[in-house]
């Protein structure tokens, strides 16, 4: 009977142990959200303008967001316009650092942006160069897969001296096809350069294709109306010329 003892303690014992532990409780999700990207293009294209003369470029960023709608990031490209126009200039790299607040209304179908950008080029630069530095102040609002966007410049323009005040009119449409994961993207923007005869119309038709996991790669025909007297720089490359581009990207 002595050894039972233990035995029955045992069995009495058993229920309590068989019993499920508490489910963990479920930490709240975090309301900040941070993304990363990277890409490679066979060229840098901005506003329809070569940026590196025509060669690739290596691009990348990330982005800290709110629930709220805030925003805040920083992209970055190699570029070469500004020594292909000037060659006592040495600024290889753009830096974009910028801020928001873009959400959605009217029952999700419209969505607004507004925020401000700051474009910075470091490098060397000649006596009496206008710096290329630029700050934009945006709007923009949309519905569906179309956008339209408003971009103001308080300081000079990309190196253009006396032309503070210049803006960017751009609309755009990115329609999923529903097909084999690609979307149409459509484009057609307005710059101008105040005070100078450097204003142009670019635009854009092209197709990005969804890989998963991240990764996309985009095609697209890029053309502008810029003048021919303006926009050739001094290795004689016209840098509004009409081209085709494509870029793989991966978004983490």
């Amino acid at each position: 009977m002595v050894a039972a003892i233990p035995f029955i303690a045992f069995l009495g014992a058993s229920p309590a142990l068989a019993q499920s532990a508490p489910e963990p409780v479920a930490e709240p999700a975090s309301a900040w959200t941070i993304t990363a990207n990277v890409a490679l293009a066979t060229e840098y294209r901005y506003r329809g303008l070569m940026q590196t003369n025509g060669r690739p470029a290596i691009q990348g960023g990330f982005d800290v967001s709110h629930a709220s709608g805030f925003y805040l990031g920083n992209w970055n490209s190699n570029v070469s316009f500004l020594g292909d126009s000037n060659p006592a200039v040495s600024a290889p790299i753009e830096m974009d650092f910028y801020g928001g607040f873009k959400n959605t209304f009217g029952g999700g179908a419209w969505n607004y942006d507004v925020g401000v950008l700051q474009y910075y080029y470091p490098g060397d630069y000649p006596a009496g160069y206008v710096r290329p530095y630029t700050t934009e102040v945006y709007a923009g609002v949309g519905y569906g897969p179309v956008f339209l966007k408003y971009s103001y410049a308080p300081t000079n323009l990309f190196g253009f001296a006396d032309s503070k005040h210049s803006w960017y009119a751009d609309l755009s449409a990115n329609v999923p096809l529903n097909v084999w994961g690609l979307t149409l993207n459509a484009h057609v923007g307005y710059q101008k350069v105040q005070f100078t005869d450097a204003s142009y119309t670019d635009w854009k038709l092209g197709l990005t294709k969804d890989l998963g996991n991240g990764f996309a790669v985009s095609v697209a025909y890029i053309d502008t109306n810029a003048d021919k007297a303006v926009y050739t720089n001094a290795k004689g490359r016209y840098m509004g010329k009409a081209t085709a581009w494509a870029s793989i990207s991966k978004t983490f």
